[in-house]
């Protein structure tokens, strides 16, 4: 592989400081806005959890003017929450809590389950999901990136973005550390084990590179070969960050680009394995579609820097893609099939009928059969028959559906 860009070190410009992320060219420490009301008024789970036999798996599902917590094994609701406006929702990155994406910026949204360790073995607690009171304010909150123990949060209203420690939520105020890009764009950053950091480059009407500085803002290694930067994954400990004309890669302070077959190959959408070092995306060849369908998925080898096209018989959407508990890649078609294929070889093992036939909207927004993965358990949503169906990746089969009082749209899961 040979570096497309290594920088020498460069202080980064800061962005004024808002909401969730941003700051100046060197951190600083701070902390996230507490709703102390809500805070004693809702308390913490811990005071009233009670010791289980084991994790419990609850998910996170949108819908149409708030959020729902369910139990995963039995699909009971333990939280109708109401909230305005259009409601995004992420996984935090401690198994326990998640981050909505509202008017105020990213919320903390404790599911209630979680699992403290002792040594070597743990204790799992549930309690009564709740929202915690934090806030981290965001003009325009956008990707949330839970990487190797710390949760990075990208405001694209201000390039800005701010870094935590997401098993930090369960306390009344997580420290916060804010950085900046040099301008606002629709971006992602990740914070590496290190203690470096990765962002996006761009404006607000175009994005085309990446870079690698320290956590003072010195830059390491950049390229600006990547237009249309979008989305992230790992690979191990290679970061992927989708193009419009492939994908670049982050491996240490080399930075390669695995090109795509076409000359116009977007791969805007990335999942991830930490034992697989192949990167599953998404895959659009026409430039000038309004909304296109695509029936073939991006296998992208970080070893070789090699692109690997399947064509999977069926259109999906951007969130119909996942990665099994050994780094299969999962694809939800149009079809209502979903599809396990081996990274490797880029063939079909298992095809599992899920859903009904389903359209894509026009609008992203707009609800569409959604895919969530824990451990060996995919749980896919069925807007049109308002339900989440169970499916044991092991076994091939759906073992069970619950019926939802709201229509879904976006889900996640932990694993508690």
């Amino acid at each position: 592989m040979i570096p497309i860009a290594l920088a020498a070190f460069l202080m980064l410009t800061g962005c004024g400081q808002h909401t969730g992320e941003e700051a100046d060219p060197g951190s600083t420490g701070a902390h996230a806005d507490h709703d102390d009301h809500d805070h004693d008024e809702e308390g913490h789970a811990d005071e009233a959890a009670t010791e289980t036999d084991g994790p419990e798996a609850r998910l996170a599902l949108t819908y149409d003017g708030g959020v729902l917590v369910l139990r995963a094994a039995d699909g009971e609701v333990l939280l109708d929450h109401a909230a305005e406006g259009f409601i995004r929702v992420n996984p935090a990155g401690d198994e326990r809590h998640v981050f909505l994406s509202t008017s105020k910026g990213w919320e903390a949204l404790d599911l209630g389950a979680w699992t403290q360790a002792h040594g070597d073995h743990g204790h799992s607690f549930v309690g009564e999901p709740h929202l915690t009171g934090t806030v981290i304010e965001g003009q325009e909150p956008g990707h949330v990136v839970a990487h190797g123990g710390r949760t990075v949060l990208f405001d694209d209203g201000t390039g800005g973005y701010t870094v935590l420690d997401p098993h930090d939520l369960a306390e009344e105020d997580p420290e916060l550390t804010e950085h900046a890009t040099d301008e606002a764009h629709h971006g992602v950053a990740v914070a590496l084990p290190n203690g470096n950091l990765l962002h996006t480059v761009g404006t607000s009407d175009a994005r085309n590179g990446v870079r690698l500085v320290t956590a003072a803002g010195h830059e390491l290694a950049a390229t600006s070969d990547c237009p249309g930067v979008h989305g992230e994954a790992f690979a191990g400990e290679v970061a992927g960050f989708g193009c419009e004309d492939g994908v670049v890669l982050v491996d240490g302070r080399t930075i390669t680009k695995a090109q795509s077959p076409d000359a116009y190959g977007r791969i805007g959408n990335l999942a991830g394995h930490e034992e697989s070092p192949v990167l599953l995306g998404d895959y659009k060849s026409d430039p000038d579609a309004e909304l296109e369908r695509p029936t073939r998925i991006a296998l992208i080898d970080t070893r070789t820097a090699r692109v690997q096209l399947v064509d999977v018989d069926a259109s999906y959407s951007f969130r119909s893609l996942g990665r099994g508990p050994g780094g299969e890649a999962l694809v939800l078609g149009t079809d209502g099939n979903l599809r396990v294929i081996d990274p490797e070889s880029g063939q079909v093992t298992v095809t599992i009928p899920v859903t009904a036939e389903w359209t894509e909207p026009e609008q992203w927004q707009q609800p569409r059969p959604a895919l969530a993965v824990l451990d060996g358990t995919a749980y896919v949503t069925e807007p049109a028959t308002r339900q989440v169906h169970v499916v044991d990746l092991a076994a091939g089969k759906v073992t069970g559906s619950h019926d939802l009082p709201q229509v879904p749209n976006e889900i996640v899961g932990v694993t508690g």
